[in-house]
């Protein structure tokens, strides 16, 4: 029995294509026309066979059958949704799910904003496996690293350069950099006043720098910029703190409100010491890499 493409193989195949048909000048990649061309040259007797918008309160997108006696599949989004990075990052997202798991699931999937915007595989592992195949799809990590190299300390600006570029959400930009980066950094995304999810790059996780979610909510700092949104100039800020506020070292935090997620987004910048190489064997949640591996996870 074939062993099923994982969500980095079916990316690799369309950029692999989409290189030779373009010579690396197809950012930001147009996603509804690989969806209907690569779905049919790949499957012509159950092919994506339409792709639009909608308005549609309870979800962002979704993957559905054809109706009785017509073949293939059809894929809706959110068009109340005022991001494009959202958008274009959503039908990458339901892209996935159609190569990965329409097979298994015939009743095709909807997609609400926590499907798009958690990367924890703990959410759901589907949602997690379409999300990775996002993040492959619009940013291969070749040309990303030409974009921000990995040993750059980076800016919410720097990456929203690349967010628009690639047209994918600013969280998969920043996480897309969290998993090469050779710096020691952690995403935290919160939300009246609580950690929802944060993620690690791998040089601050194995020196120790992680915040375990999985068992108990966390609270942000009282000195942090969450949870003084007054410190904001239009939903923006950054400040340095000495140890003990967000960790037993400095850290150059960096903060963003998205309004249209209704959370924070803060980037927090640690000193590239020597790591230690803690042991985290038990830490699944922190370890969750943005890149999935056969042993542990990711994007």
């Amino acid at each position: 029995m074939t062993k099923p493409f994982s969500p980095e193989r079916w990316a690799y195949e369309i950029t692999h294509l989409l290189n030779a048909a373009f010579g690396g000048t197809q950012f930001p990649i147009d996603v509804p026309m690989v969806a209907l061309e690569y779905s049919k040259q790949r499957f012509p007797d159950d092919p994506i066979v339409s792709l639009q918008g909608d308005s549609l309160p309870t979800f962002d997108g979704a993957l559905f059958k054809a109706k009785a006696g017509r073949k293939g599949w059809g894929i809706i989004y959110n068009n109340d949704i005022t991001s494009k990075g959202r958008i274009n990052f959503t039908l990458a997202h339901e892209l996935g799910h159609y190569l990965i798991h329409r097979i298994d699931h015939p009743e095709g999937f909807r997609c609400g904003q926590q499907e798009i915007v958690r990367w924890d595989s703990e959410y759901g592992q589907h949602e997690h496996q379409a999300n990775v195949f996002a993040a492959n799809l619009l940013m291969p990590l070749d040309d990303f690293r030409r974009q921000i190299p990995q040993d750059v300390k980076v800016t919410f600006d720097m990456l929203g350069d690349a967010a628009n570029r690639y047209r994918a959400s600013l969280i998969a930009a920043t996480l897309r950099w969290l998993s090469y980066t050779a710096r020691r950094a952690i995403l935290v995304v919160s939300r009246d006043g609580f950690i929802l999810w944060a993620r690690s790059s791998d040089p601050a996780f194995r020196t120790g720098a992680y915040f375990k979610t999985s068992n108990a909510p966390i609270e942000v700092p009282s000195r942090s910029l969450p949870a003084n949104p007054q410190l904001l100039l239009d939903g923006r800020g950054e400040i340095y703190h000495e140890r003990g506020v967000w960790l037993d070292e400095p850290v150059h935090e960096l903060a963003l409100h998205a309004e249209h997620y209704d959370f924070t987004l803060t980037l927090l910048q640690l000193d590239n010491r020597a790591p230690f190489f803690a042991d985290a064997s038990a830490e699944t949640d922190a370890y969750d890499r943005f890149v999935a591996k056969p042993t542990r996870h990711g994007w």
